[in-house]
């Protein structure tokens, strides 16, 4: 990694879709898989029509597990509650459940599920990085941790997102991964290797990693974004706290364009993105 900044670099998601495939996963994942074509459009459209992200997801290591495949449907709510659905396949229509649990509600009462981006026939950096961070994560939690196809930020592997909490981080191996993930099932996310929360855009993700990093690690719904305010290249956000951290929180941030570079390994050209730099963090008065 060259350092580049990563808070605020996590990819827009509330509703996931799993499919366990033990096989090899083509660059574009699922869209590339040689099924039966009728339920593969019938997911997909079902996922566009939920603006569903489509993950193939294996268990870390080498290790083939006997019996039908595991689908999920993850879904992260504004209200903070979390719900999945969770199914097997053994033929390829039997993915069609999909489509109908996309359609439905969802239960609460799941663990997190933990995502490690290991698709190495899309970007080489993911499997070389991504692998002894999901075998890390795997020998912890085994039953909670799946190797998953591209999640983005291939620049920051290893890459892993935690859902349906939504929270991605970037940066890790396999001794800080445990650490971090660690932290984050016991309520206190930290801002090291945090790129960010997909419920909320670029800038808001890049005050909440702000606010962490100043007044350390929370739960994950312990900091509200309530107030977002673009003046030109500056933001102006505002935070709400429960007890005991801040009420009220106010972060300025200066959008700038990186220089130009490689932004993954098999990147054909060089390329820029947007950071969002703090240059105010400080505790608000609200009368």
């Amino acid at each position: 990694m060259r350092g580049d900044s990563m808070a605020g670099t996590a990819p827009p998601g509330l509703v996931w879709i799993l499919i366990e495939y033990r096989g090899g996963w083509p660059p574009n994942g699922f869209e590339g898989l040689n099924l039966e074509a009728g339920t593969k459009a019938l997911v997909l459209a079902a996922a566009r029509t939920a603006n569903a992200r489509v993950l193939l997801v294996r268990r870390p290591g080498t290790r083939r597990r006997p019996g039908p495949g595991r689908w999920a449907v993850l879904r992260h709510q504004s209200s903070g509650a979390y719900l999945q659905l969770w199914g097997t396949w053994d033929r390829d229509v039997d993915l069609a459940q999909i489509a109908s649990a996309l359609a439905s509600p969802g239960r609460p009462g799941f663990p997190p599920v933990i995502l490690v981006c290991a698709h190495g026939q899309h970007d080489a950096c993911c499997a070389v990085r991504g692998r002894p961070v999901g075998r890390a994560l795997g020998e912890r939690w085994p039953e909670l941790v799946w190797e998953c196809s591209h999640i983005g930020g291939d620049r920051f592997a290893a890459n892993a997102v935690i859902v349906p909490d939504g929270v991605y981080y970037g940066g890790l191996d396999a001794e800080s991964s445990v650490a971090t993930v660690g932290e984050h099932l016991s309520g206190r996310i930290h801002a090291e290797y945090l790129r960010g929360y997909t419920d909320l855009f670029p800038p808001q993700q890049a005050a909440v990693a702000a606010v962490l990093g100043q007044f350390g690690p929370a739960g994950r719904n312990d900091y509200v974004v309530t107030e977002t305010v673009r003046e030109g290249e500056y933001w102006r956000i505002h935070i709400t706290g429960r007890p005991p951290r801040p009420a009220h929180i106010d972060v300025e941030l200066q959008a700038r364009r990186s220089p130009p570079c490689q932004l993954t390994c098999l990147a054909p050209a060089v390329g820029s993105v947007m950071v969002y730099e703090p240059t105010s963090i400080r505790e608000a008065r609200r009368w």
